[in-house]
């Protein structure tokens, strides 16, 4: 398999994977929605799944404050800090096996500063507002964004946006900051303007549950149509998987290339 090709994140100036690796699972195994339990991984295969990535050409990694001790586990293991691009999120926490919400500028700046401690660098790709489906109350009426925004011009932050729940707060995020991360697969396909609404303004489009947390996986080569069928979709950067299975992962890069393969020799009309 050719290695996947980096592309760009909307008008960042960051280059990212087509498949960006999602790390929920390394770091918190309570309160999600995959059809099948797991446990966590150890850190050998933590090590082994972050090498495995890179030898496929993935260089981006997505985690979150609400994924349990993930970005702990990133700052320990990942190799080569400057070779990847991650982001990660503020706005939401899990403890005590339930989640709660905080949008407020104090809150959102002592998340940002715990993220670089636990992540281990200096820097961060990008920062997502984590919404709780309230996501244009958030963006219009919180100093969330806002802060990000600071933390950007202090260097802390590349990029900012948000990852939405409605199509009204995916084209907002879109209008404000710099990316929207949108639900889409082929069975949900309602924040497809937003996606086309980035396309057109040159701003970046993160996918997530293209898998339908792991739904679709149950069927026969559901994983390889479903991620076909988003990586087709004009306006897409990246689409974010989580696994802990070497297997998987291989399986989903193959699946990428494949699409990146048929867009190189299919260019659409310029």
């Amino acid at each position: 398999m050719i290695p996947l090709s980096a592309r760009p994140l909307g008008n960042t100036g960051i280059q990212v994977s087509p498949l960006g690796l999602g790390t929920v699972k390394i770091g918190r195994d309570q309160g999600l929605k995959y059809p099948n339990r797991f446990k966590l991984p150890s850190d050998r295969e933590i090590r082994a799944l972050f090498e495995e990535a890179r030898t496929l050409g993935i260089n981006f990694i997505d985690t979150a404050p609400a994924y349990g001790t993930s970005e702990e586990k990133i700052g320990k293991l990942l190799p080569d800090r400057q070779e990847w691009i991650i982001g990660t999120k503020v706005g939401e926490e899990f403890n005590a096996g339930e989640s709660h919400f905080d949008f407020s500028g104090a809150h959102t700046r002592e998340s940002v500063e715990r993220s670089l401690r636990r992540l281990k660098t200096d820097y961060l790709d990008l920062v997502l507002i984590h919404s709780d489906g309230n996501d244009l109350d958030i963006l219009d009426n919180t100093d969330c964004l806002e802060s990000l925004m600071r933390l950007k011009e202090e260097g802390l932050i590349r990029a900012v946006g948000m990852s939405t729940k409605t199509v009204e707060g995916g084209k907002r995020a879109l209008e404000l900051s710099d990316i929207a991360m949108v639900t889409y697969n082929s069975s949900h396909t309602e924040e497809s303007p937003v996606i086309d609404l980035a396309r057109r303004t040159g701003k970046a489009i993160i996918v997530k549950k293209a898998l339908n947390s792991g739904h679709i996986a149950r069927e026969p080569g559901g994983n390889e149509l479903a991620l076909e069928f988003v990586l087709s979709k004009a306006g897409i950067s990246s689409v974010i998987v989580g696994t802990i299975n070497p297997v998987h992962l291989r399986s989903n890069a193959h699946a990428a290339a494949n699409c990146q393969a048929e867009s190189a020799s299919n260019p659409a009309p310029g």
